[in-house]
């Protein structure tokens, strides 16, 4: 387990914390974040020397259609990286001249409390979230017209990964002030792209708290199980023993052909279908803490025990995954790291007999993205597809197949966290088409391929730090084949299936 101990914190510093066994997240986690967001803004022309705010909109609570039970909520993610707020409905605001922190909180009518709890005194927020003032949410116009802001600077902007636009602050009156909602975005999402040590302390927490339920789930699965099974194993692991009780996306755990579909375990296949014998097992699970998200993807052979092709399939990705941990550093491009997974897992299959030819010619004719249609990996913080992955300044996507998926074309720099996660899929959609392309079909080898049909994929899946030297990764999981087979065995022979109940006759007519 990882660590219980606070960051660095004085003792009487509020936290954000889950338990006695669970990590202790000291709010001057927030202020940080908050003074390197001033910093940056205050070197920016266009941004006044006096009386610049920054104003932004917490997450709102979201009604489960039209009754009146909400779906669980989660902070606004800017909102988060600012003010580590677990309340819904607040706003926040950053004096840029003096530094000053404000938040508004809602007002609710004193009988709430019988049903919500004690309500809070201002007082007793500004405490906890460590904040330099605190007001109701009703006061937020007058709050400003009492100091005459040069500007009010809100955040719109286009998520690069979702094509979707953050929610920007919008309070009754703000048509008085000048408000500019073109300066933050790029600003506060670049300022997320590097984290700052206390981040990835918890980026570290959560991502062990994460390994260790992957590991649980290993010893868990045997043919029988459903895939949802071994989703509840981890959902009640991260929960019951790491506190987090959020994942950061919906669990991937596809067997057999399913681990070919990259984004399984939506509401129209969720994670439904028995395991069987010989299935390869492609999990993708990710624990969120404070906000911050873990995403790592494990691949094993449901018996425990991997088949030739199994293993052949396995080891090419993980020789792919090996040279990019090895290669990635301060100063090279995410792309050219794309590049160097497709050019070693196009050559390890080559040397497994399912491809001919040359390497480099697979290259040029996009053959890589055959087998691995996705990029290599994202940016990873408090949403698991983190922000920043083009902003301006930077490379643009390129157009290109496998690498027009990418989610960054950056170049690394010390203090970023990624996921590196090569693949291998045998998709049919994908193969026929290949199979159709004379530029392609020359290079696959058609009666290697056959043994692969409906066999499913490998994808292994790490988050990764990058420090000024290379990589520390921060997984910790069983990799090779040896270590798998040899985890997976352990107590193997005692486990039992979880017993069947039948909560209802077959015939309900």
């Amino acid at each position: 387990m990882a660590t219980n101990q606070p960051l660095d914190a004085s003792p009487m510093e509020s936290r954000f914390e889950r338990g006695e066994h669970c990590l202790k997240v000291p709010m001057s986690l927030f202020r940080e974040n908050r003074q390197r967001l001033i910093e940056r803004l205050k070197k920016i022309q266009a941004v006044p020397q006096r009386g610049a705010y920054v104003v932004l909109k917490g997450g709102v609570d979201v009604p489960f259609n039209d009754t009146d039970i909400n779906l669980p909520f989660r902070q606004e993610s800017y909102f988060q990286w600012c003010f580590g707020v677990e309340e819904p409905g607040c706003y926040g605001a950053l004096d840029l001249t003096t530094g000053s922190s404000i938040l508004f909180f809602p007002e609710f009518p004193a009988e709430y409390a019988t049903w919500m709890g004690e309500l809070g005194t201002l007082k007793d927020l500004k405490k906890r979230y460590a904040v330099d003032e605190t007001y109701y949410t009703g006061k937020i116009s007058k709050y400003f017209e009492a100091r005459d802001p040069a500007v009010l600077l809100t955040l719109k902007g286009t998520n690069s990964d979702s094509g979707l636009t953050a929610t920007e602050a919008n309070f009754e009156g703000i048509e008085r002030f000048n408000v500019n909602s073109d300066i933050l975005f790029p600003e506060i999402a670049e300022c997320r792209v590097v984290k700052s040590p206390k981040e990835i302390e918890v980026l570290r927490y959560v991502i062990k708290v994460s390994s260790d339920a992957h590991k649980a789930v290993m010893r868990t699965v045997r043919p029988g199980l459903v895939e949802f099974q071994a989703e509840a194993a981890f959902l009640h692991y991260v929960y019951s023993v790491g506190g987090c009780r959020h994942v950061s996306y919906t669990c991937v755990c596809g067997s057999g052909h399913n681990a070919s579909v990259l984004h399984y375990g939506h509401a129209g296949a969720p994670n439904n279908k028995v395991i069987r014998d010989h299935d390869i097992c492609l999990f993708d699970m990710g624990a969120n803490y404070c906000g911050y998200a873990a995403d790592i993807t494990c691949s094993f052979p449901a018996t425990g025990k991997f088949t030739e092709d199994q293993k052949f399939i396995y080891n090419a990705v993980l020789d792919a995954r090996n040279a990019v941990i090895k290669a990635a550093k301060p100063g090279v491009t995410w792309p050219d790291m794309h590049i160097l997974a497709n050019k070693v897992l196009l050559q390890a299959l080559k040397n497994g007999g399912l491809l001919k030819g040359e390497v480099e010619d697979m290259l040029e004719a996009d053959l890589a993205a055959i087998f691995q249609y996705h990029g290599l990996g994202h940016f990873l913080g408090l949403d698991v597809h983190d922000v920043g992955g083009y902003l301006p300044g930077h490379p643009k996507r390129s157009s290109k197949p496998g690498l027009k998926n990418l989610r960054t074309a950056r170049v690394l720099q010390a203090g970023m966290v990624l996921t590196v996660e090569p693949g291998c899929y045998f998709i049919n959609a994908l193969l026929d088409a290949a199979l159709q392309n004379p530029e392609q079909s020359k290079f696959i080898v058609r009666e290697r391929l056959e043994n692969f049909r409906g066999w499913g994929g490998v994808r292994i899946e790490d988050d990764v730090l990058i420090t000024e030297n290379g990589v520390e990764n921060l997984t910790f999981v069983p990799r090779t084949v040896e270590e798998i087979e040899e985890w997976m065995a352990k107590g193997r022979d005692k486990l039992e299936l979880p017993q069947k109940r039948k909560f209802y006759p077959d015939d309900l007519s």
